[in-house]
């Protein structure tokens, strides 16, 4: 059986990558202080160095692509849920008038 996945908190994530920057001590060091494993701790280092406001969106805050897409998929459903009612509506205006 897999194991769980941990989820931690954008403020988590960025004093992680804080006390990796430091550079004190090696990442792998912080990393098992902190109770990740160091390839999580160089992702988030990684991620935050290349564009800080967008590193850690989380579920409150998503990337311009995930809204897009996030988007289009309650679009997708609305316009499923119309197409239903709509085969509906003919079934039951197509039906010989009694």
């Amino acid at each position: 059986m897999g194991t769980e996945k941990r989820k931690y908190t954008k403020e988590f994530k960025l004093e992680a990558v804080r006390l990796a920057m430091q550079g004190d001590r090696p990442m792998s060091e912080t990393a098992q202080e902190l109770g990740v494993h160091p390839n999580i701790l160089y992702k988030w280092v990684r991620d935050h160095k290349a564009d800080p406001a967008q590193a850690f969106p989380g579920k409150g805050r998503l990337r311009a692509d995930e809204e897009e897409i996030s988007r289009l998929k309650r679009d997708y459903e609305r316009v499923k849920m119309e197409r239903d009612i709509l085969k509906k509506a003919m079934a039951i205006f197509s039906q010989p008038q009694k």
